[in-house]
């Protein structure tokens, strides 16, 4: 397992004057390219292959919708609705996401890399069997989310609350935990190798020795 630092996300690249696109529907392997879209409703669409590359969403609401193999590289979403967005297989690189809900959103499967996400609401979401590489949660709700046998690699929280967030079977490289909460966090043997704070390792060494199985010796206790 590496002990180096975590590697940052590499940013986005939008043309100088992205083009206005009117959209109301997404169809099947659909590409938006180059496009800044606004206050789109796009909430409940059912499409694969959608894609959206070298663009900018503002206000846009894909939730509750189902879109298969999504692909997103190379964008910049902010105070968009990805509530219940269902993605299996999806890609997403060097993407920017602010301000933005994402409550309950399923990423199974997915490949997410060069991802960064600021004051996003990601609670009960789901990114098992996902593939994360160099991306930062900050500032972002996270509580019961899940990484359920997810392999993350250069991820760093920061700011977040991960209460009964799940690392079961989720393997970790590089990753960083900063300023966080994770009270009834669950799979906390997956954390090995991860990078924590001291104040946090002293806060939760009952958390950590539980997990390690050590029993704690009381000083009333006899020596055997």
């Amino acid at each position: 397992m590496s002990r180096t630092a975590a590697k940052p996300p590499v940013p986005p690249e939008f043309p100088e004057e992205p083009a206005g696109f009117p959209l109301t529907a997404l169809e099947h392997d659909q590409e938006i390219r180059e496009a800044e879209l606004s206050e789109c409703d796009l909430s409940g669409q059912r499409a694969r292959g959608v894609s959206f590359t070298a663009s900018r969403l503002e206000a846009v609401d894909l939730s509750g919708s189902d879109l298969d193999h999504l692909r997103i590289a190379s964008a910049h979403l902010r105070s968009c609705n990805l509530a219940n967005l269902r993605v299996r297989s999806g890609h997403l690189s060097r993407v920017q996401i602010e301000s933005s809900r994402l409550t309950g959103i399923a990423l199974a499967g997915g490949d997410l890399s060069d991802l960064r996400l600021r004051g996003c609401r990601i609670d009960l979401a789901s990114f098992g069997s996902a593939r994360l590489e160099r991306v930062v949660f900050e500032d972002c709700q996270l509580s019961q989310t899940d990484f359920l046998e997810a392999r993350l690699d250069s991820v760093c929280f920061t700011d977040c609350d991960l209460t009964g967030a799940d690392f079961r079977g989720a393997r970790l490289g590089r990753c960083e935990f900063r300023r966080c909460r994770i009270a009834e966090l669950q799979g906390v043997e997956s954390l090995r190798g991860a990078a924590f704070e001291w104040p946090a390792i002293v806060e939760f060494a009952g958390t950590w020795a539980q997990a390690l199985g050590i029993r704690v010796l009381h000083e009333d206790e006899p020596a055997s």
